[in-house]
């Protein structure tokens, strides 16, 4: 079993987190929809995550719909008390498999119920609230409704935190406005850089930034620079381009995600990865 530890941690909703955590989409079915192929692994692997060392997991209850909650509820409730659960709202499956808006209040409400039922709790540690103008990337749009739905919900004591997820600068503004934001959530990787700005200045505000899909997601960053420097490192792409993350800024989270045992071993592993300077320079050319 492989521990972590070693790349620091950094506050999550007033809460002190290991910077390599772990994200739950893929422990539902293809295409994040439906169970498992083999639930008894996934039980295994959340057990794993968190006798590892690991203390954020991310998950949603779109996710499946609702399959990655309940394995998460089966595998390690009773939470231990230094487990920071972070989960999404503001979308909703179709019977299709398709990703639909999810603003209303009705919808949000109803959403942040079904995560506290099927996690098992009573209030939720952190909620991102995830834009829906475009699913493929940030795009301008008002947030004010939904968030205020959240701070509502907040108010009520059945969130603690409010987060945002494929946003905009000036939705992370506008935000700020309504509620208190502690992460932002918003594809990040060595090839897609937008937000490299935007990292600095949530680290100076104590916010979170955490990636995701850090290796390009449903398209995987095809790169020669990076195969050739995790060749030399002794690393697989994967390590290197997580400790690349681990290195780019200190604010960053990360939630690889696996269904496998053996791929969450080389996952976390990642944080052992040292990468020198010079090949530091040479992975900064995969943006340019």
């Amino acid at each position: 079993m492989t521990s972590i530890g070693t790349s620091g941690s950094f506050t999550l909703g007033g809460r002190s987190v290991n910077r390599l955590g772990y994200g739950a989409m893929q422990l539902a079915g293809k295409g994040v929809f439906g169970p498992p192929r083999d639930r008894a692994e996934a039980v295994a692997v959340l057990r794993e995550v968190v006798e590892s060392g690991v203390n954020h997991i991310d998950t949603s209850d779109f996710y499946g719909p609702h399959v990655t909650n309940q394995i998460i509820r089966e595998a390690l409730h009773p939470y231990g008390e230094d487990l920071v659960i972070v989960t999404k709202v503001g979308a909703k499956r179709g019977t299709d498999a398709s990703w639909n808006p999810a603003f209303s209040r009705e919808d949000l409400t109803q959403a942040v119920h079904d995560n506290l039922r099927n996690l098992g709790l009573e209030a939720l540690d952190v909620v991102n609230l995830r834009a829906m103008f475009d699913v493929h990337g940030p795009a301008e749009g008002s947030l004010d409704e939904p968030l205020g739905v959240l701070a509502d919900l907040k108010k009520q004591g059945l969130i603690r935190n409010i987060g945002l997820s494929n946003v905009t600068a000036k939705q992370i503004e506008d935000g700020k406005k309504i509620t208190d934001i502690v992460c932002v959530q918003n594809q990040y990787n060595l090839a897609h850089r937008g937000d490299d700005g935007l990292i600095e200045k949530l680290n100076a505000e104590g916010i979170a930034y955490v990636p995701f899909f850090p290796l390009g997601g449903f398209s995987p960053l095809q790169s020669s620079v990076l195969s050739d420097v995790a060749n030399r490192l002794g690393a697989t792409p994967l390590q290197v381009a997580l400790a690349w993350l681990l290195k780019r800024a200190p604010n960053i989270l990360l939630i690889p995600g696996t269904s496998s045992r053996t791929h969450l071993r080389e996952n976390l592993a990642a944080e052992r990865v040292d990468i020198p300077a010079d090949e530091m320079a040479e992975l900064e050319k995969i943006a340019a």
